[in-house]
């Protein structure tokens, strides 16, 4: 299968989101699991005085993550896909929240930043030059600025390999497939296969130059699926790592 890339991408999501919110409402875990992530980020003092990029933010799921975790943030929350961003749009916010129908490249184009902490959940398996984006996701960071990546990154052991194949075939394309986006669910199933282990993804983040990068999984049937990936931005000083 050739997977969906850029325009083509966003086009399906834009088509999914309609019912994005309800087939990922299936899934155990999947707000749990981002609100670990997010707290993973330990953002100091609930997050005031600090402004935050969600990259990525689809229906709004990794946003309100964001704000359980650090409820007196700045969050800009940002997305390729139109229909996803209507979709967290159409969702009651505080007003320390704006949403953006930007790119990572884009955000930094549009001096956006710079950023204490960015938080992209499902994206780097749906960018066409990874590497790219985490070069600009690093010019949008502070100086020990603070990155989580939340992400499907298998762990490289066959049983998770073989585990996420079943669910796909078993439960999420057939879902997809009700739902009219059978492309997207299929994209889905396949990019995480062809996407970095855990272990390459963790060395991607290092040869892009974050410090201190650090895997840790996810619980429940995702263990081995799904990681979050924290690193920073350059060396910190001790106030800074106290922050």
């Amino acid at each position: 299968m050739t997977l969906l890339r850029d325009d083509d991408l966003s086009r399906a999501f834009d088509h999914a989101s309609r019912t994005y919110d309800r087939l990922t409402a299936l899934n155990p875990g999947y707000r749990t699991d981002l609100l670990r992530s997010a707290r993973r980020l330990r953002l100091p003092r609930e997050g005031a005085g600090l402004h935050i990029l969600d990259l990525g933010c689809g229906t709004g799921a990794s946003t309100r993550a964001l704000l359980d975790a650090a409820p007196q943030a700045r969050v800009t929350a940002v997305d390729a896909s139109a229909g996803m961003l209507r979709r967290a749009l159409a969702k009651p916010w505080s007003a320390r929240v704006r949403f953006l129908h930007l790119t990572a490249e884009d955000v930094a184009a549009e001096a956006e930043g710079p950023f204490d902490a960015v938080f992209a959940a499902y994206l780097f398996r749906n960018v066409t030059d990874p590497d790219a984006v985490l070069k600009t996701v690093r010019t949008l960071l502070r100086p020990g600025g603070r990155l989580a990546v939340h992400e499907y990154s298998l762990s490289g052991l066959p049983v998770h390999r073989a585990l996420w194949t079943a669910v796909c075939r078993g439960i999420i394309i057939p879902a997809g497939t009700l739902t009219g986006d059978r492309a997207l669910y299929d994209h889905l199933w396949h990019s995480v296969l062809d996407f970095d282990t855990a272990p390459a993804f963790a060395g991607r983040l290092t040869g892009a130059g974050f410090t201190g990068v650090r895997v840790a999984p996810v619980a429940g049937w995702q263990t081995g699926i799904v990681h979050t990936f924290l690193a920073r931005h350059g060396s910190t000083t001790a106030e800074e790592r106290d922050r």
